[in-house]
């Protein structure tokens, strides 16, 4: 199981947002870090496939990530994550496993299994549009794994999460990384170090450090201001 980027370059124009990057990913969780306009955003949505790279390719397991067979095993949480907010949290859930092309029998239980681990089982027949900013997040979590990804990739997976709520879906994002991929990248540094057995840091667009993260260095944040002269979420 390997997701492998190689010389990833993506330009605007003028602009280049990301910049030959390369990297593996394998089972297990690696954190993304880096400050605002780092090139964490483009990078993510070109392993989903919504963007094209200007040069560079992907691959899953030897075979480049276009098609049903990549979006299948593909769970994605963007930052801005639109909802629908006619639609209850149940309603929100079966239309994702419709478009994940999962039965309609499993739709129905893997529905119902993840409002139960989201703690929004009592909402799953409220509108979404009632649901405050957290129980939000929660459902955005849950449409990510809806399909059983077996490649996962978070941006910003527990922000507006209380303490409690953060602590438990760290643990259950770290349970999922024990048989699949997941990249996460957030701005709570400590979550990244409690789970992540990689970091890969990005500045202006390229990779500046990536390797196992051990602790060894100290606080992550301190290391990589340390290493790199600014804050990884300024």
């Amino acid at each position: 199981m390997e997701l492998i980027a190689d010389r990833l370059t993506k330009r605007y124009k003028n602009i280049i947002a990301a910049d030959r990057l390369t990297f593996t990913l394998k089972k297990g969780v690696t954190g993304l870090i880096g400050a605002n306009g780092a090139g964490k955003t483009t990078l993510m949505r070109m392993l989903c496939g919504i963007l094209t790279p200007t040069e560079g390719t992907i691959t899953y397991n030897g075979a480049p990530v276009t098609g049903e067979s990549y979006r299948s095993i593909l769970g994605y949480l963007p930052q801005d994550f639109g909802y629908y907010p006619d639609f209850t949290g149940k309603d929100f859930l079966l239309y994702f496993s419709a478009l994940k092309g999962l039965s309609k029998a499993d739709a129905k239980t893997r529905t119902e299994e993840l409002l139960q681990i989201t703690g929004l089982s009592d909402a799953g027949r409220k509108k979404v549009k009632t649901y405050s900013g957290g129980m939000k997040q929660r459902l955005g979590i849950a449409q990510a794994l809806i399909n059983r990804p077996e490649v996962l990739i978070l941006d910003e997976p527990t922000a507006g999460l209380d303490p409690q709520e953060r602590a438990r879906f760290r643990d259950l994002i770290a349970e999922i990384g024990r048989e699949n991929i997941v990249l996460l990248s957030t701005h709570i540094l400590s979550d990244i170090e409690h789970i992540a057995e990689r970091i890969i840091m990005m500045k202006s667009g390229q990779i500046i450090w990536q390797g196992e993260w051990k602790g060894n260095e100290g606080d992550l944040e301190t290391f990589y201001l340390k290493e790199f002269g600014e804050a990884a979420h300024a």
